[in-house]
């Protein structure tokens, strides 16, 4: 029903692709990251607040009406740059919002953390392998990593409680 990335181009076509039914949730950290890199250091607090603002909001409407002033302002801040990314990204970024979504499930579905830690493990564990003698070892390292990952911290927590979907998301096994 959702997916969430940081607007990588080959993602979001695949979502398109393969999950027609499914919505894009941008990365709200990436989106700001992406916005704060076109702000002046002078601007940047302020800039970081005020997005913080935007995601704040209770409702998706909200969140645009927000998301709108704080560009007038950015654009009144000679950031044009910075406006037009928050114009053109905030849609997309506030896809969380909606009320097909669970509100309990909005702080874990506006970013993806989750699959960012998983990276971030795989190259710590890389890092200390150096070089591999082939394509082979590294892809079982990394496989051998995702398999403990996910049978022993994923599986002792949950991250969703899907039962706040109601009858419309079938039971996993």
């Amino acid at each position: 029903r959702l997916v969430t990335g940081d607007r990588c181009a080959g993602l979001v076509a695949a979502v398109n692709e393969l999950l027609p039914e499914a919505r894009y949730q941008r990365c709200m950290v990436h989106f700001e990251r992406n916005i704060l890199a076109k702000v002046n250091p002078r601007n940047r607090e302020w800039a970081a607040d005020a997005l913080k603002a935007v995601f704040a909001m209770e409702s998706r409407d909200k969140a645009l009406e927000k998301a709108e002033s704080v560009a007038k302002e950015l654009e009144t801040r000679k950031l044009r740059e910075a406006a037009k990314c928050l114009r053109e990204g905030i849609s997309e970024t506030t896809t969380y919002l909606l009320d097909d979504y669970p509100r309990e499930h909005r702080r874990r579905i506006r970013t993806n953390n989750m699959i960012e830690r998983l990276n971030r493990e795989i190259r710590r564990r890389t890092r200390v392998v150096g070089s591999f003698p082939d394509g082979r070892s590294a892809l079982m390292l990394v496989c051998a990593r995702v398999r403990y990952v996910t049978s022993n911290e994923w599986s002792t927590r949950r991250y969703l409680d899907m039962s706040r979907l109601g009858e419309s998301v079938p039971v996993a096994n």
